[in-house]
């Protein structure tokens, strides 16, 4: 008797020391989980989702940057409770439970600009209500959170929500100078570009009106795309 629990303790020893350590916080594999959306696997310039909001809101800078934030706010949290309950989802409802996941983020984010930032709340009303049906979203909660566990969903949601972030405000700044001749508008940074080169130079400068348009918007992701898969060589297969 006292021989088998030898050798039982000998063994579960064995099994202790042979258990692999735990992944470090931020690990490689993490690591490249929040950068990989910023570039390389980007949501809007490599996989081409989001596109309605990129051309939508990013006339101005301070409404873009509102999106922005909530979009992150939404795919982060939506990542983590959808993991946390991943397995408990029925397979054949998970896509509705996904939505309503969504949906009340979404409300939340809502009510919230509706009670302190009214004004910000009647220029994106309609357009915040869309992150529901956000491609973006939808496809992190069903690719990702349903299969990975909730700190990892976490990163995820961090990476693909910055990855739409960058792109979408660096169209709205260059949407916002070439259509407006302004920049940062309805923020403690805002500056009158054109007015001030016009000032040196004696003269006035014209602003694009195709700019505003979402035509503009539609040449300068155009431009981003292009720089982009120029620096990183990434081709469509």
């Amino acid at each position: 008797m006292s021989t088998e629990l030898a050798e039982v303790s000998e063994e579960s020893a064995v099994a202790l020391k042979t258990k692999e350590p735990a992944e470090p916080l931020f690990s490689k594999r993490r690591k490249r989980i929040v950068s990989d959306p910023l570039n390389e696997d980007n949501p809007i310039t490599v996989q081409v989702l989001g596109i309605c909001s990129a051309l939508a809101v990013t006339v101005q800078f301070k409404p873009t940057m509102i999106m922005s934030i909530a979009v992150i706010f939404v795919i982060v949290f939506a990542n983590l409770i959808t993991s946390l309950m991943r397995n408990m989802i029925p397979n054949r409802i998970r896509i509705i439970v996904q939505l309503a996941i969504i949906a009340t983020l979404v409300t939340l984010v809502s009510e919230v600009l509706k009670a302190y930032s009214y004004d910000m709340y009647k220029v994106l009303g309609a357009y915040v209500g869309l992150i529901i049906t956000n491609c973006i979203v939808m496809g992190r909660l069903e690719a990702f959170a349903m299969a990975n566990k909730p700190y990892d969903s976490i990163l995820d949601g961090f990476g693909s929500g910055f990855g739409y972030a960058w792109i979408i405000l660096v169209v709205a700044f260059f949407r916002e100078l070439f259509g407006g001749g302004t920049v940062f508008v309805g923020t403690p940074l805002e500056f009158d570009v054109y007015g001030s080169i016009g000032g040196l130079m004696g003269t006035s400068l014209q602003t694009n009106g195709l700019m505003v348009d979402s035509i503009g918007a539609f040449i300068l992701l155009g431009v981003i795309i292009w720089i982009q898969r120029t620096k990183n060589g990434y081709v469509e297969h």
